[in-house]
């Protein structure tokens, strides 16, 4: 099985990590538009080999998008153009109606499984891609009946070897929920850091007071803004009812 991981990152690695050293994938390609990225991929055993992407569109059993969701809304298209009949296309977005709305009436649709794994870390690129990051996460396949039985089936198991915990639902429902319990928190963490980083340019002790909880609580704010603020972009009437309750 030929699995191309588009993004080696933090996502993208960690599944192309496991996806190798648990027999499910027996060659990982990656495409990434950052050549150092793609050196450390290399370099760290993340995949065997980086390649461009229309090459590794022609070879591909799985492709497996994980780049921030807006730049997934403009490549799945093309990909979706472009593909083999038998290869399925999965994504990791942390939003999916716009995703799943973009590819709707595309004459491939059916070879596209709109997935999220719920797992991660404040830390990003290839480097930062860890064994077992999945195992035991949740993970939410969308619009299930829009794709072929024979991808979806394919992508369960993709999911299972990475040990994770699979839940079904349209593309709305997910974003509503995920407002709630992952990017509201993202929201809340991005406004302490910046609101305290703001106060620390007059008043320089305000790091020597700062405890493990708001280390805590602002964690999450260390997390890429090119990755967060396309997905606040994307499910912001969801993100703004979360935060008026």
């Amino acid at each position: 099985m030929v699995v191309t991981i588009i993004g080696v990152g933090l996502i993208g690695g960690s599944i192309a990590l496991d996806l190798k050293s648990r027999g499910f994938a027996t060659r990982i390609i990656g495409v990434d538009k950052d050549k150092q990225n793609g050196l450390d991929a290399i370099m760290f055993g993340v995949v065997d080999e980086m390649m461009d992407l229309d090459k590794a569109i022609s070879v591909s059993d799985i492709i497996i998008i994980s780049i921030p969701v807006k730049a997934t809304t403009e490549l799945l298209p093309y990909i979706l153009d472009r593909v083999k009949p038998n290869t399925v296309i999965t994504d990791a977005g942390s939003t999916k109606k716009d995703i799943c709305e973009i590819v709707k009436k595309h004459k491939n649709r059916k070879q596209y499984v709109a997935f999220h794994p719920i797992a991660g870390t404040e830390n990003f690129g290839a480097k930062a891609a860890l064994k077992g990051l999945f195992d035991t996460k949740m993970g939410i396949i969308c619009e299930k009946a829009l794709s072929s039985p024979k991808a979806v089936k394919l992508i369960e198991k993709l999911f299972e070897t990475l040990n994770m915990k699979l839940l079904y639902m349209d593309a709305d429902s997910h974003d509503m929920h995920v407002a709630y319990v992952s990017h509201m928190p993202h929201v809340i963490s991005y406004v302490l850091a910046e609101t305290v980083l703001e106060v620390e340019k007059s008043t320089s002790t305000i790091f020597n007071l700062a405890g493990s909880g708001f280390a805590s609580t602002a964690r999450l704010g260390k997390s890429p803004a090119s990755m967060w603020v396309p997905i606040f972009e994307q499910n912001s009437k969801h993100i703004s009812k979360a935060l008026d309750v």
